[in-house]
């Protein structure tokens, strides 16, 4: 897929580009305010305000509709800053399309529905404009991906990605967890797909959107959505992750855009880096495959001695042996840990094959 650079459809000035504004548009006063404050930040090119808001429980606020429309004419007239909504069913992109709304986004509780996605592709078949995908709700890249190919074939090429973790039962520091393996993957998979990174969905709260966005952008997004409220603490939805504008030029000006290429001793050394890091991976393969063509000779021996392929104890001990040393070499040992759990695995279903197997050729 050929991708146009986001910068081709937003006139952003440089990176990043910034995309804010309220959660809900509430009131045509607090829409224009917004606006107006945020028009005094250069950095700022685009308007977002939630016009339709999918709610998980009926009798939440689930915005004003298309009144709220009319109120982004007036933001774009008055302060020249585009404009962009989230868009639900084909009744929301022609709402949109009639009253001039320069971008669309597809939001992650859409996105986990391939009818609906299709539904919306098909009724921007033929049409130019720019569309933001949302990641779903769970860390599914193909779906993610899917999407985006969805809007691609039916002709519309000024796509971008818009990451905004991922849901998790488990509690943690993060209302959304970002998991940026998931986002590095889809620009693996979809090169020159510009990504931008929503950090109040993923923080939930407003003193973590500096550090998240600053790790984003460490990454090499290419923009981010914040959202933004003159009283965020009266917003009527996502009160906690909202800030103000003043609040978003300070995050803006403290953020540190870091180099991506030109001094040629740093690739020199970078590159050097690189080389030892692909070594070292060739190494961990021929081991990993050393430890797997074990692993089938034990499921031989096992098979041979009719003992059970799990030995529960002997899992408990290697597996706390392992964590200790790799504690004391200075590991993460969330990662060990899963990193283990899936060589054991691996492991494990070797050992099943092979018994099975040597079933098979017994019976014939």
């Amino acid at each position: 897929m050929d991708f146009q650079s986001i910068y081709t459809w937003i006139p952003s000035g440089g990176r990043p580009l910034v995309i804010a504004g309220p959660c809900s548009a509430e009131s045509e006063t607090q829409v224009m305010q917004t606006a107006h404050a945020l028009k005094e930040i250069p950095r700022v090119k685009v308007f977002r305000a939630g016009i339709w808001k999918p709610r998980t429980r009926p009798g939440s606020f689930e915005g004003v509709g298309i009144a709220g429309l009319s109120w982004l004419m007036r933001v774009k007239k008055e302060t020249g800053l585009l404009t962009t909504v989230e868009v639900a069913n084909p009744q929301h992109v022609e709402q949109a399309l009639a009253h001039g709304i320069d971008i669309l986004w597809i939001g992650a509780r859409t996105v986990v529905n391939p009818f609906s996605v299709q539904e919306l592709a098909e009724s921007l078949s033929g049409v130019d404009i720019p569309v933001m995908v949302k990641n779903p709700l769970n860390p599914d890249i193909a779906l993610w991906i899917g999407a985006i190919e969805r809007f691609y074939k039916n002709g519309i090429t000024k796509l971008a990605a818009i990451h905004r973790g991922f849901y998790q039962f488990e509690k943690t520091s993060y209302r959304n967890p970002p998991q940026w393996e998931i986002p590095i993957e889809l620009k693996r998979r979809l090169p020159g797909i510009p990504v931008l990174c929503d950090p109040s969905h993923i923080g939930g709260r407003r003193n973590t959107i500096l550090p998240i966005s600053q790790q984003a952008l460490d990454l090499e997004v290419d923009g981010l959505m914040i959202e933004t409220h003159p009283e965020p603490d009266k917003a009527w939805s996502d009160a906690a992750q909202q800030i103000t504008p003043e609040s978003l030029k300070e995050i803006l000006d403290a953020l540190v855009i870091r180099e991506t290429s030109g001094n040629l001793e740093f690739e020199r050394n970078l590159e050097e880096l690189r080389h030892e890091v692909d070594l070292i991976d060739y190494e961990l393969i021929r081991l990993l495959a050393r430890r797997m063509g074990i692993a089938e000779e034990m499921g031989r021996y096992k098979y041979a001695h009719n003992i059970t392929i799990l030995q529960l104890q002997r899992w408990k001990e290697l597996f706390a042996d392992r964590i200790k040393k790799g504690s004391k070499a200075g590991l993460d040992i969330k990662f060990l840990a899963a990193l283990l759990q899936l060589v054991h695995e691996q492991s494990i279903q070797i050992q099943t094959n092979v018994m099975s197997g040597d079933k098979e050729e017994i019976k014939e």
